[in-house]
């Protein structure tokens, strides 16, 4: 689904990643780690073209990014999805509509009654009129876990999705993103909450990789 063959990227002549080769398969879920400023971002936006690598490869659905244009990338990105960490929202729009948003772009028009069924799975069905402004921090990562799955990707990379939640809530957005698991989507969630890690491995089958010295590297059993 997504593979890296010798992947190197860096930024001023320097390189922050290097010598990373690792596939991620269908269904799988996985959790990236590292201190900040180990490059977890930087992995994510390689994983699905917003960035170039400066040398390896990067393939994603077996096509290799390198060789397809900017416009067959943004069509194969339609079939991954992505929460950032920043959860950027236009705040002129509803809820309904910023949900909907991905569909707009696609050229393709929101069925209501799944629109509706989306935001009540994330609990959020008393909130479809509401300005983004108005949601609160853990409303707002679950309404962009929302637009995030709208198209139904195969597969969905969440940067640090609960970095400013509480426990409780950190604790219902894993719910969510276990039950897209076991619905078959692949899932990669960067993370710094250890503990969080050890909630999904009590549920899924979840592997842990490790940004260390550059690379990328499979965690040990000790988390």
């Amino acid at each position: 689904m997504i593979e890296f063959q010798d992947v190197a990227h860096g930024y001023g002549g320097g390189r922050l990643l290097s010598e990373m080769s690792l596939s991620l398969a269908p269904g799988s879920f996985h959790f990236l780690t590292g201190p900040s400023g180990a490059g977890k971002s930087t992995f994510l936006k390689l994983c699905y073209g917003e960035l170039s690598p400066v040398a390896g490869r990067v393939s994603l659905f077996g096509q290799n990014l390198a060789q397809m244009s900017r416009d067959d990338i943004a069509r194969l990105r339609r079939r991954v999805g992505v929460v950032h960490q920043d959860c950027q929202f236009l705040d002129h729009l509803p809820l309904t509509e910023n949900v909907a948003l991905p569909l707009t772009v696609a050229g393709r028009t929101a069925n209501p009654s799944e629109l509706d069924e989306l935001l009540a799975w994330v609990g959020l069905s008393g909130q479809t009129a509401s300005l983004p402004p108005s949601l609160s921090g853990g409303e707002r990562q679950r309404a962009a876990l929302a637009r995030a799955v709208i198209m139904s990707p195969e597969v969905l990379l969440a940067d640090e999705p609960t970095g400013n939640l509480d426990w409780e809530m950190s604790l219902r957005l894993l719910t969510l993103l276990v039950e897209l698991n076991r619905m078959g989507t692949a899932i990669l969630v960067a993370t710094h909450d250890l503990n969080l890690i050890r909630a999904a491995k009590a549920q899924v089958p979840a592997r842990v990789l490790r940004i260390r010295g550059g690379q990328v590297q499979v965690a040990g059993a000790e988390l």
